[in-house]
């Protein structure tokens, strides 16, 4: 994986709401690619599995959300005002 497409993933992973492993990850991707230039297969694997996951949801939604249906108020009536 080139230095361009690593970027061009982890920006694309930012959109998404990650967990606290998957951003340990994502630091520790960046600071191995700026140590040697090059990431391990494993780790390749890893983050485009991730990425195709994160891929498939909404952006800054966790999936919980997606589940939940929004309540409906019902329509209020109009009050009638009693005139002293």
């Amino acid at each position: 994986m080139d230095k361009a497409r690593l970027e061009w993933v982890i920006s694309g992973l930012s959109q998404y709401e990650l967990t606290k492993p998957e951003e340990v990850f994502l630091r520790t991707v960046s600071e191995d690619f700026g140590r040697n230039q090059a990431l391990t297969e494993k780790q390749e694997e890893r983050i485009e599995a991730l990425y195709k996951l994160k891929s498939q949801l909404i952006p800054n939604k966790h999936r919980s959300a997606l589940k939940e249906s929004p309540k409906k108020s019902k329509p209020r009536r109009p009050g009638w005002k009693k005139v002293p």
